[in-house]
């Protein structure tokens, strides 16, 4: 007998990743970034290397270009040689580890960028074409698998052949640099022995004020080596209508296709964002014994790097909590003036929190902890019993401050003392003068649950305040707590 379900035609309606990938490729308008059909010329020559993909390592390619292709001067005098075998990191490193030494792929691939030597130059007949033949061959491109694997060496993401965040290898590649240059003596003529990262490392200063007091407290950050900047859409609107632009202006074509047109932002707007004054809710200040109060914070620099690497974050949490990307053009300047932005420190008039106040407050908030608060709804309530304020102070002031049923088996004990309607040392209490603590005191009535603040007390007084001994001292003493004069019930 058939099966009756093989008339019914199956038809698949769910693609997997890698089918989406695919059908993405197919459709997708290469032309528009490789400029197709566009009159190129050829170029070679020192600083005009090129590297090749090595699946989706798109990212590190753009990196490597950044740092060492002769862009930032101070790597290229660190890690270029005109004779790279004369290098004096090639002479104190071993043959056998030079494939994963990270200071030897960083010189290499810095002389391969910077000298020229691995492109001759181009005949005047040369030509660009599009051809696959023609943009893998390593004539006119290098492939830097060793430099890859020594700077991936044991990272879970850049190890991979997935694409991966610039940034994030910048950082990386950064902090690989630092390590490995403080484990190997830098030629003594190299005038730039600081680490690499100090490049581009620069401190911000967040200026706080105290919505309580309006005193305001300035706070150095740690180095950073990558600012990131949040696009400020709110600013697009401002802007006149004749600074939008489409996606693209390199061809005719590209415009036509191209029907909506994509907002266009100054370069200038994401900084002034970043130093606009923001509120923090509930920020502690130890100047009012650690009390929250809202702040407002403002960041500026407190020093510029030589070189300022800079992220805009094009993605952001939409409505229903996805990420999506921001659809605008930056329009970024040749030139920028950043003094507007760095810190100048503080102003005239301001009431600055110093470490000074910040510690004789803090000094002054352990001593009133140390102090023992007497609970005025207690108070009242052992006066309500007919006995003296004084009395029953000092009996409040014995057991802590608030235990009304300790304080009433202190006064059965103590109400014939002839100092006991006496005006008790309100300002040190029972606790200071025995130095116990009465934090300590506190917890071991809660957490043994069977013994008095007293009883509690007289053990720490036994033990000299070792909590420990104190509840084990309690435990053993059970039966003759009678016969102790210091236990008061």
């Amino acid at each position: 007998m058939k099966s009756s379900f093989a008339s019914f035609p199956r038809q698949k309606t769910v693609k997997s990743t890698a089918e989406l990938e695919v059908e993405l490729n197919a459709t997708y308008a290469f032309d528009a970034i490789t400029e197709a059909g566009a009159n190129l010329v050829p170029l070679a020559g020192p600083e005009l290397q090129g590297l090749q993909n090595l699946g989706n390592s798109c990212y590190m390619n753009s990196v490597c270009q950044t740092l060492f292709s002769g862009s930032i001067p101070e790597l290229s005098q660190k890690y270029s040689s005109k004779n790279i075998m004369n290098h004096a990191l090639y002479k104190s490193i071993s043959a056998k580890d030079a494939a994963s030494n990270v200071l030897c792929q960083a010189v290499k691939m810095t002389n391969a960028l910077t000298s020229g030597n691995f492109v001759g130059p181009l005949p005047e007949s040369a030509t660009v074409t599009d051809s696959a033949s023609e943009s893998t061959n390593p004539k006119y491109r290098l492939a830097p698998r060793m430099f890859k694997n020594a700077f991936a060496k044991g990272h879970c993401d850049f190890v991979t052949g997935q694409q991966q965040d610039a940034v994030h290898y910048l950082q990386h590649i950064l902090e690989v640099l630092d390590k490995a240059e403080s484990e190997y003596a830098l030629p003594a003529e190299d005038t730039n022995q600081s680490p690499s990262s100090h490049l581009f490392a620069y401190q911000t200063v967040s200026r706080l004020v105290c919505s309580e007091d309006n005193m305001v407290k300035y706070k150095t950050n740690s180095l950073e080596t990558v600012l990131s900047l949040s696009i400020p859409m709110d600013k697009i609107e401002e802007m006149p209508p004749d600074q939008k632009r489409h996606k693209s202006e390199t061809t005719e074509d590209i415009k036509t296709a191209e029907k909506q047109d994509v907002p266009s932002i100054q370069f200038k707007s994401c900084f002034d964002s970043w130093i606009a004054p923001t509120s923090i809710q509930d920020m502690k200040w130890p100047h009012l014994q650690n009390a929250t109060f809202p702040a407002t914070n403002q960041n500026k620099f407190e020093t510029f790097p030589p070189y300022l690497f800079v992220s805009l974050q094009r993605y952001r949490l939409g409505a229903d909590w996805v990420p999506e990307k921001l659809e605008v053009n930056v329009e970024v300047p040749e030139e920028i003036d950043l003094n507007e932005y760095k810190s100048k420190g503080p102003m005239s008039g301001e009431s600055l929190i110093t470490e000074e106040i910040e510690k004789e407050a803090s000094s002054e908030d352990t001593a009133t902890a140390t102090k023992t608060i007497i609970s005025e709804s207690a108070l009242d309530q052992l006066s309500a019993m007919g006995f003296s304020v004084n009395g029953c102070k000092r009996a409040l002031l014995a057991v802590g401050g608030s235990d009304v049923e300790s304080a009433m088996n202190w006064i059965f004990e103590h109400n014939m003392d002839p100092d006991f309607n006496d005006p008790p040392n309100e300002e040190q209490g029972s606790s200071s003068t025995s130095g116990i603590d009465e934090s300590v005191v506190d917890t071991l009535v809660n957490s043994l649950g069977c013994f008095t603040s007293d009883q509690v007390r007289a053990a720490l007084e036994e033990c000299e305040s070792d909590a420990a001994r104190a509840a084990d001292w309690l435990f053993s003493n059970m039966v003759s707590f009678l016969q102790c004069p210091k236990l008061l019930f």
